[in-house]
């Protein structure tokens, strides 16, 4: 039996034809990073390469590395392998790895959603032979609502609170999920501040990506300067000293798990928005069936459901263990 084009091993993703690892979660010579959060751009590697997008976010977030930027849809060949890059839709710089070698086509997927949100490029469905795919929501009760939809009751909830004097407060993930929300809040309703993290993130993205106006909350913030605003913060500030000054506050989490029945009891907030970036159960579905792919592999998230239902429509579906973690916790 020949080897298969990619495989996974102890370290990631591997090509062993070019002696690449894409996302891998080991130091390697040579990683194709699909984006920036960090279950996916690891420090250590030699060699990194990405969409010039995602290279300040890694930069950002790693130091000073060895890194090449490409652009979605270029071509560049690895000891006669050819490699490119295709936007996953998922964050800012997000990209999926298309990989051929000898007519045999594979695609690797990293993180996506299909929904374009305004800011992450639009999905794009590449044709191939196998298909490496997440599967984070991999359930029929996944399915979400469209995001206008969400961001017009999260700016109706802000109105609501400062109404009440009181301070909201929305918990995302720094990278990705912030930066969407930002992209959408309506700053007319009042003044947006942010936690350090959520700041520094998106002063690396503000170079090429027109986000509101937003003021970094330090210790000089006074609490009447929050009444009736909005914060944005990391979910690691929730019950923390940081949250003193904003008394009387309301909080709120935007995640795809504000779907599940207790989340948002579990999480001790006072409102969830379903809002994830990545995709539904339908637009997994989608996905893979417009890859017209024979072979699928599904990675993080409910795998063995996932891949059992794929094998019911056909395909020849298995699941394989990444160290891949979810982000939007």
């Amino acid at each position: 039996m020949s080897q298969p084009l990619l495989e996974s091993n102890n370290k990631g993703i591997y090509c062993s034809q070019a002696d690449v690892y894409i996302d891998p979660w080991r130091p390697v010579k040579k990683a194709i990073i699909t984006h920036g959060h960090a279950d996916h751009s690891r420090y250590g590697h030699k060699k990194y390469i990405t969409h010039h997008l995602n290279i300040p976010i890694i930069k950002h977030r790693l130091g000073k590395i060895n890194v090449s930027g490409v652009e979605w849809k270029e071509n560049f060949t690895i000891n006669n392998v050819k490699f490119s890059l295709h936007p996953a839709g998922h964050i800012i710089g997000s990209s999926q790895v298309r990989v051929e070698y000898n007519g045999e086509v594979w695609v690797v997927s990293g993180d996506y959603k299909t929904e374009d949100d305004g800011i992450s490029g639009t999905f794009q469905p590449i044709k191939c032979h196998s298909f490496i795919t997440e599967c984070t929501f991999g359930l029929p009760v996944f399915k979400w609502q469209p995001q206008k939809e969400v961001f017009d009751e999260m700016n109706n909830w802000w109105k609501d609170n400062q109404d009440n004097n009181m301070t909201s407060v929305v918990m995302v993930y720094s990278l990705g999920k912030a930066q969407r929300v930002l992209n959408y809040l309506n700053s007319d309703i009042g003044t947006i501040y942010t936690h350090g993290a959520i700041e520094n993130m998106t002063d690396v993205l503000r170079k090429n990506y027109d986000f509101p106006e937003t003021i970094k909350i330090t210790r000089e913030t006074k609490k009447i300067d929050l009444k009736g605003n909005i914060v944005i913060a990391p979910p690691s500030a929730h019950g923390t000293t940081w949250m003193r000054k904003m008394v009387p506050y309301v909080t709120a989490s935007a995640s795809g798990w504000m779907s599940t029945r207790g989340a948002r009891r579990r999480r001790a907030i006072d409102r969830g928005f379903v809002l994830s970036d990545h995709a539904d159960w339908d637009g997994l579905i989608s996905a893979i069936k417009a890859t017209e792919c024979e072979k699928v592999i599904c990675t993080h998230g409910y795998t063995n459901i996932f891949s059992r239902y794929l094998k019911t429509l056909g395909y020849d579906a298995r699941t394989e263990q990444t160290q891949y973690e979810e982000d939007e916790d």
